[in-house]
């Protein structure tokens, strides 16, 4: 990014966004009758010349901050002052980005939001409590802005990465109790303000997909961010709707009220996700023609035993099972990039990582969406009977393929590694520093 589109002019071309996310939504939402959150006035920042596209391949890694699994620091959390949780946290993330920076590294895709709350001072949503261990409490920095600034630094690209719909990740009376307490805070949780949005699904507290306003509210927190950091991409993982045999998302009478027309439930389904994407999509492209726009889903769109245009696998289905049709995405050119996980080797009959990004491949040929590969990082070194490669030789050769095979096709034009805290395991060992001999020196 430019120097000149930093964090440090805010006053800049001030927009009147207040109603930024209803604005750009699609004309078929009714507004809300009452908006108890309000949607915030954004500063916007100037808008670079034209986009500049970067050819060089990107080699990524998720930075999950859900459970605080890569980052802060637990430790940071447990007692203490705040300005040694600050430092801490401040420091652990420096030397993160020293090692991803010493393996060659080139884009962190951080996860901004985690579930109902941020990791920067949102007008719409609460402080996370992976921060201070409290929802809502200051952490006293802006770990969005401290993230960008460090990277960029370093020369690294950032992308924000959302969990759209998660409000929580239990469904536990002590975190209800939690989400209650924030109602006199500002902002206060979705949970308390707009209740009739919250559903229980895969035991988490959820918002419902099927309703418009839902919808506007989470495009106006992409918004906010894209409009006021510099961000050099905005990514949602693979969470639309996510439900467990045993724990289902109950949206019968959303269904009811909005699906009119819709011959099943699950086209339905599959609109509310589309409708999600194009509005986010357009509205980064009108907030900041430069900002990334991609998604992150399940490896298999559909089988070709249910389509004869899916992969030849036998795999749970982003299309069925989470109602994303990712491959119409990239047809109707919504994204700048896809980065399906694919996160199995070889061997494995049922989803062979070659059949997979090869089919990939095949559906961004035609389009303008760059395609990155999600890679099982998490697996190497870990015992698994249907999938032994990952331990051969600390999960080298595997690893090896993989990487191969992203660089020799043509379309793919990058991977990204699942998840950060797995660079540091002892079982990762040998697949990290062959990972430093072959992107290290790039």
């Amino acid at each position: 990014m430019p120097a000149h589109f930093s964090h440090a002019h805010p006053g800049k071309r001030l927009s009147a966004l207040v109603g930024c996310a209803l604005l750009l939504a699609s004309c078929t939402s009714k507004p809300p009758k009452t908006l108890v959150t309000p949607l915030p006035p954004v500063a916007k920042q100037p808008l670079p010349d034209k986009p500049v596209r970067n050819n060089e391949p990107v080699r990524g890694v998720w930075l999950t901050t859900v459970s605080r699994l890569d980052w802060p620091p637990l430790t940071s959390v447990n007692g203490g002052s705040a300005a040694s949780r600050i430092s801490q946290q401040q420091n652990a993330l420096r030397n993160k980005l020293d090692h991803l920076q010493s393996l060659g590294i080139n884009t962190v895709f951080f996860q901004v939001k985690p579930d109902g709350t941020a990791l920067w001072p949102s007008k719409i949503l609460p402080w996370s409590d992976m921060l201070t261990g409290k929802i809502g409490e200051d952490p006293g920095y802006d770990p969005l802005q401290f993230m960008l600034d460090e990277a960029h630094k370093r020369g690294m690209k950032v992308h924000a990465w959302f969990n759209p719909y998660r409000v929580s990740v239990n469904t536990k009376p002590g975190t209800i109790r939690e989400l209650n307490n924030t109602l006199s805070l500002h902002p206060a949780s979705v949970f308390v303000l707009h209740r009739d949005w919250i559903r229980t699904a895969g035991d988490r507290f959820v918002l419902d997909p099927g309703i418009p306003e839902a919808r506007d509210w989470i495009t106006s927190i992409i918004a906010e961010v894209v409009a006021r950091y510099p961000v050099d991409g905005v990514q949602f993982d693979d969470y639309f709707y996510t439900e467990t045999p045993g724990s289902a998302l109950n949206d019968a009478g959303t269904f009811s009220q909005y699906g009119q027309g819709f011959a099943s439930k699950a086209d339905w389904r599959r609109n509310n996700t589309q409708l999600l994407i194009e509005q986010v999509s357009r509205t980064i492209k009108q907030l900041n023609p430069g900002v990334e726009f991609g998604v992150s889903p399940a490896g298999v769109w559909r089988n070709r035993s249910s389509d004869p245009a899916g992969s030849d696998t036998r795999g749970a289905a982003a299309y069925d099972e989470s109602y994303a049709d990712t491959r119409r995405w990239v047809q109707d050119g919504l994204l700048d990039y896809i980065a399906p996980q694919i996160y199995w080797p070889f061997s494995r009959s049922a989803a062979r990582y070659d059949v997979l990004a090869k089919w990939w491949a095949d559906v961004v040929k035609p389009t303008n969406t760059r395609l990155y590969i999600g890679i099982a990082l998490y697996k190497i070194g870990e015992p698994a009977k249907n999938e032994p490669d990952w331990m051969v030789d600390g999960g080298v050769p595997e690893l090896k393929k993989q990487l191969d095979l992203n660089e020799a096709v043509p379309q793919i034009n990058g991977t990204i590694l699942f998840r950060e805290g797995y660079l540091d395991q002892p079982q990762t060992r040998k697949a990290v520093s062959y990972l430093k001999g072959r992107w290290g020196n790039q």
